[in-house]
């Protein structure tokens, strides 16, 4: 079901009211994302990790209000005039998100992909929603803006937002490395944005590809998938679970890649396909290959955690609720 946002037959033009509604929409997408089950590999509403329970994520999602509607009025301000997108700071911003996820929680880091791609997105929300509602294509636009326009400034806040997460399997670069403390000047001195460094990643990380390449995987694939998926089922769980597998199933999750390599990751990409095309959650069939799937998926060391396609299937479902779409 699509709601509108208006109020009555006004627009909103708060800034105020648009930070409410980006942010509430974000965290609705990170709390749905989360709580759908079963997410074969990852925490959901009936798995923990021995690390990390489902009520860090529910509380991670409830620490980074503040920060998405200090994005979304900074959009505000963007869309109006009074601030230029190289002045929004995004990378300030993912790094006090990431610096609450800390404090309100203790299993770790949960959220540090969803909020790299939701952040942004928050900003480009906050850029449309005086003047108009949210579509998906003119998000889209809007986005590629606030990514085009970042700054070595916003490069070395994420730098320290990521040494603040201290997220497993990074996987190992040449130059800009996260673990050298040299790199932060060097991005400096060199005048590398974010985006720059997000693109010397992507080749190996999707949550940087989706920045590189203007979010191919969430508006090209995971938002048609999972809009119609809600329209066919009426089933908001179904709907996340199956957009899950199908990102998964066309995307081999790169934090598997990087753990145990690509040919595992493809092998675990296969079966997502083969447990769709068996009716996924809508079939006995397909249940029985997606709980199959997840029992295997499930390893002491989180190795074969499909952490990356949570945060691509975070970021679709943000786009969703932003339009309207609602449990």
């Amino acid at each position: 079901m699509v709601q509108s946002w208006s109020k009555g037959n006004e627009m909103r033009t708060s800034s105020d009211e648009v930070a409410d509604y980006v942010s509430g929409c974000i965290q609705l997408a990170m709390l749905l994302e989360v709580s759908a089950y079963p997410k074969p590999g990852n925490v959901d509403r009936t798995h923990d990790f021995e690390d990390t329970r489902y009520e860090d994520f529910l509380a991670s999602a409830v620490a980074v209000a503040s920060p998405l509607r200090e994005a979304a009025r900074k959009g505000c301000l963007v869309s109006v005039g009074s601030l230029s997108a190289a002045e929004v700071k995004i990378g300030s911003i993912i790094k006090r998100a990431v610096q609450r996820m800390n404090t309100w929680q203790s299993g770790g880091n949960t959220s540090l992909g969803t909020l790299l791609l939701l952040c942004p997105i928050a900003v480009a929300a906050g850029m449309i929603m005086p003047l108009e509602r949210v579509r998906a294509a003119t998000l889209r636009t809007k986005l590629r803006s606030v990514v085009k326009n970042t700054t070595p400034f916003d490069a070395v806040e994420v730098y320290k937002a990521i040494s603040l997460a201290k997220p497993s399997g990074l996987g190992e670069v040449e130059r800009f490395d996260i673990t050298n403390k040299r790199s932060r000047r060097a991005i400096v001195k060199e005048k590398k944005t974010l985006l720059d460094i997000f693109r010397l990643s992507s080749a190996w990380d999707s949550v940087a590809y989706e920045w590189a390449n203007g979010y191919p995987i969430t508006f090209e694939l995971g938002y048609p998938y999972f809009t119609h998926e809600l329209k066919t089922t009426g089933d908001i769980r179904v709907a996340t679970v199956h957009t899950f597998l199908r990102i998964l199933s066309q995307v081999p999750d790169t934090l598997i890649a990087r753990k145990v390599g690509v040919a595992r990751s493809r092998e675990v990409s296969l079966r997502s396909m083969r447990a769709l095309d068996a009716g996924g959650l809508l079939s006995k069939r397909g249940r029985r290959m997606i709980f199959a799937l997840d029992r295997s998926l499930r390893t002491p060391n989180h190795r074969l955690n499909p952490g990356t396609t949570a945060d691509l299937t975070a970021s679709t479902l943000a786009v969703a609720m932003l339009e309207g779409h609602r449990p």
